[in-house]
């Protein structure tokens, strides 16, 4: 028995944290979902539990061939292109201007910033030809997942700040470009969520104790996933371009 599915999305940084959240909201709402990870076991994990909405790309979100993947499996197995790609991959690196290790910025600049582009490009290209003749009857999206730290200096993770900030002008040029043809580019500014990017990007026990005092409770991955379905749900002719996303309690950044 076929099944008919809403939507077509593509989710990168699959495996954990807010993208998890993300592709676990979307199937449960009837979209068919092609995840991407570096952790193959946990996307085969996804797929036995989602079930057949779901389908694992394993590899490096940058990675050209991998992305390539991500829409050839879209339509391989659900049918369909994909009409909404949430823009999720990325790492964290604790550390001031002054302090860096700039050998690990070149990981993270390569993950946050050129992969992201990779991913946008393909995505936009694609869509643009997609909604010719379809809009304003049908959506299309593209999800960038910024961050409170893309928009105001952060004195504990400025160097990550700066390839946020990039990734935000990218999403903001990109939305200017193909708006007018019927493709929503919207970005969503997380603030702190609680999941293994503390540890990835090197941040003490300390400061991650300092944020749940200050500003906790804190966000989770499903909160901000909300956040990113709700965008995806409007009508075709309603487009929330810049969404913020914090705890409650978070003044700064």
């Amino acid at each position: 028995m076929s099944v008919t599915y809403q939507r077509i999305a593509i989710v990168t940084g699959a495996t954990s944290g807010i993208g998890e959240a993300t592709a676990r909201l979307f199937a449960a709402s009837g979209y068919g979902v092609v995840g991407a990870g570096r952790n193959a076991e946990k996307l085969a994990e996804l797929e036995d539990e989602i079930g057949r909405a779901f389908c694992g790309v394993a590899g490096d979100a940058s990675d050209e061939e991998v992305i390539d993947r991500l829409f050839s499996d879209a339509l391989e197995r659900f049918g369909s292109d994909a009409d909404i790609v949430v823009a999720n991959a990325g790492r964290g690196l604790g550390g001031s201007v002054k302090d860096a290790d700039l050998r690990e910025f070149r990981e993270v600049l390569d993950i946050n910033v050129s992969g992201a582009l990779l991913l946008l490009q393909k995505a936009a290209r694609r869509m643009v030809v997609m909604q010719d003749g379809r809009f304003p009857e049908n959506a299309a999206d593209i999800v960038v997942v910024g961050s409170t730290v893309g928009r105001q200096i952060s004195p504990f993770s400025a160097v990550y700040g700066a390839t946020k900030f990039a990734v935000h002008s990218l999403a903001e040029g990109l939305r200017r470009e193909i708006g007018p043809k019927g493709v929503r580019v919207s970005l969503v500014e997380p603030g702190i969520v609680v999941s293994g990017f503390q540890s990835v990007a090197g941040y003490t026990d300390d400061l991650v104790n300092t944020f749940h005092d200050r500003f906790g409770p804190l966000l989770f991955g499903e909160d901000v996933a909300r956040a990113i379905h709700g965008i995806v749900s409007q009508p075709p002719h309603v487009h929330f371009s810049d969404v913020v996303v914090r705890p409650t309690r978070q003044d700064y950044p």
